[in-house]
């Protein structure tokens, strides 16, 4: 007997949870591509190679490869340097790029004058040598350089490293992340106001129980222990600890009196990372992934929780200490 297909989600909220398998926004002046999936193609600079050459599943292989960025100056006062590449496996044009910069940079080693070719391709090889975010100067009129990775089809060179995560990894957390949803006080209710029928509501939630339970994506001590549910197994914001409503997945954030934007996209609960996005790790999966409210996110930033935490400390302590009374 064929299974009953599964209900669809409120748009919104669907859209929201899809969207946690992108990566951030990115503007024409940075080398990185803007909100694409995050299993692709990804930007490692040289430096960080070595701790990040390595995908955390899949065999160890970027589903879409990835491309090494390597200073100028470092490259053409390197002795050796395509034998040192070649030790690690790396070929300029094939899998690695210089990524020029500063106006420095271009200045004193000019890839035009070198006979270098822009690079046209995100996979290998990469049909050029380099590619360039040089911003303008305004004391020596220079404009800006944005070569290479600029154009409509193929804008941004690939995605930061840290934000990388595997088509499986993506479908996992999302689902996930829809069960702590589920785990909110009033999603229920929430669910019917955007449209869901009771039926459909139960059919859905026992269908994402029951993929969560094969794999193993809803155990609560886990869970708990990680700050996304608490200890009546409901979804709490990572930061704060507070007890999530479902009714914020779906609310536009409130804006200050004067302040208001007719366009604002922002809603009150974001994707939250409980360990930071860094370069060397990948903190985008299951169990690593909850949400939070959107102020405490802003709070948290790259720092952490932990850190956040013991800053938010002293700041109370010194407030207390001066005899502010709140």
């Amino acid at each position: 007997m064929a299974k009953k297909k599964i209900p669809s989600l409120p748009k919104l909220l669907q859209s929201k949870i899809y969207k946690t398998g992108q990566t951030r926004g990115a503007d024409d002046d940075v080398i990185f591509q803007n909100r694409v999936n995050r299993n692709s193609t990804v930007l490692i600079p040289y430096d960080f190679y070595e701790i990040s050459r390595t995908a955390p599943d899949n065999d160890g292989v970027f589903e879409n490869g990835f491309i090494v960025l390597i200073n100028p100056t470092f490259y053409f006062t390197t002795e050796n340097i395509n034998d040192i590449l070649t030790s690690k496996g790396l070929s300029l044009g094939e899998n690695c790029l210089l990524f020029y910069e500063t106006r420095k940079e271009w200045n004193e080693f000019n890839p035009i004058t070198k006979n270098l070719v822009l690079a046209q391709s995100r996979i290998n090889p990469l049909g050029g040598h380099y590619v360039a975010r040089v911003p303008s100067t305004t004391s020596a009129n220079d404009e800006k350089l944005n070569l290479g990775y600029n154009t409509t089809s193929l804008k941004g060179a690939g995605i930061r490293i840290y934000e990388y995560a595997s088509s499986q990894i993506i479908k996992n957390t999302q689902i996930q992340l829809e069960f702590l949803f589920w785990q909110c006080v009033d999603s229920h209710q929430v669910a019917l106001e955007a449209g869901m029928t009771e039926e459909n509501i139960i059919l859905r939630k026992e269908s994402i129980f029951e993929i969560c339970a094969e794999r193993k994506l809803s155990e609560i001590g886990l869970l708990q222990a990680n700050r996304m549910i608490d200890k009546e197994n409901n979804t709490i914001c990572p930061l704060c600890m507070e007890k999530l409503k479902g009714m914020g997945f779906l609310s536009r954030l409130s804006q200050a009196e004067g302040r208001a934007v007719p366009d604002l996209t922002v809603t009150e609960i974001n994707l939250f990372h409980i360990r930071e996005l860094r370069i060397g790790e990948f903190n985008h999966k299951p169990y690593n992934l909850g949400w939070g409210h959107h102020h405490c996110n802003v709070v948290c930033k790259d720092s952490g929780i932990i850190d956040t935490l013991k800053w938010m400390k002293s700041v109370t302590d010194k407030n207390i200490a001066e005899g502010i009374v709140f």
